[in-house]
């Protein structure tokens, strides 16, 4: 991964990938121009795939046929996010490294501008190795993607109400978010994640990863929208 600029880690979210309509290949596209985009200007990637609606629809299944234990939803759900990168990596084929990175502690050396990565064990989300891989790659930000603008004061789902948040600090965040990992969770960053995130004292960027102009500026280093956690 050759290039003087810290790598930019991206923790994308299953639910881009996969919604419930399905794989959303315009997406994938213009994910992938703007990523090539970039990399052809000297920037490195470290993507880590979510497993999304994948991931639900096949726990939901299990679950109608058998009690489940929470390693069962687990590796259900790593699985879900090996599939996703897998994807990812087979789109970018040319420009990433041939092999997913499942271990965040592995070190894989490459001249590809592109690395993909998915879950690695129970306990915890792809947000936390993507925490790790951020540490592994001296990136100072990573930039977590999902279907959201801001993290909001309220579930903005069912609050018509709920305002969006810019900035907080990761004692504010755990706070209001909590510290307990569940499979299936939907948060806006993993608690496990966050608690590691905060001892490195880790900069990290929610936002809407399907608004294109505005992820293009975060990779730019500009000012964009999205919550900002430090």
């Amino acid at each position: 991964m050759p290039s003087n600029q810290p790598a930019i880690v991206l923790s994308l979210g299953g639910s881009l990938i996969v919604p419930k309509e399905g794989i959303d290949t315009a997406f994938l596209k213009k994910f992938r121009a703007l990523i090539l985009r970039h990399a052809a200007k000297g920037r490195r990637f470290v993507i880590i795939c979510g497993g999304g609606t994948t991931a639900r629809d096949y726990q939901k299944a299990a679950g109608k046929v058998t009690p489940l234990t929470r390693d069962d939803l687990d590796w259900i759900g790593i699985h879900a996010t090996r599939l996703n990168a897998h994807l990812l990596r087979t789109i970018f084929r040319g420009n990433a490294h041939p092999r997913i990175i499942t271990d965040p502690h592995e070190e894989m050396p490459t001249l590809k501008p592109i690395v993909i990565g998915a879950g690695w064990r129970p306990g915890c989300s792809t947000d936390f190795d993507a925490v790790l891989l951020a540490r592994q790659y001296g990136a100072a930000t990573l930039v977590n993607l999902s279907n959201i603008a801001y993290v909001y004061d309220k579930d903005p789902r069912v609050n018509a109400d709920a305002a969006p948040i810019t900035a907080l600090s990761w004692k504010e965040f755990r706070k209001r978010f909590g510290g307990r990992w569940d499979p299936g969770l939907n948060s806006p960053f993993d608690p496990v994640a966050a608690r590691e995130a905060q001892k490195l004292k880790m900069r990290v960027v929610i936002a809407d990863g399907r608004d294109f102009k505005n992820l293009d500026r975060i990779l730019a280093g500009k000012d964009c929208k999205g919550t900002v956690i430090s």
